[in-house]
């Protein structure tokens, strides 16, 4: 994750490695500081799920957190 989010809080939960045998996406659930409510973005790559969470954080109200889950089957047609 980017370092200069000093005044932020961001963190990630779960097995974020590569060498995950089943398909994962990554869940990124962070405070909407304009609305004051809590939302979720699915992504399927942690680079994007990170890029995501680091432009989501940006005053020092703001928060993310990235969970790294199994696929769901109908995402993993798609």
């Amino acid at each position: 994750m980017d370092t200069n989010l000093s005044t932020s809080q961001a963190a990630t939960r779960g097995n974020l490695g590569g060498d995950a045998p089943e398909p994962r996406e990554f869940h990124v659930t962070y405070f909407d500081t304009d609305c004051g409510l809590i939302r979720t973005e699915t992504f399927d790559s942690l680079p994007a799920a990170e890029r995501f969470a680091n432009r989501s954080i940006f005053d020092e109200q703001g928060w993310a957190i990235i969970d790294a889950v199994p696929a769901e089957q109908g995402r993993l047609a798609a």
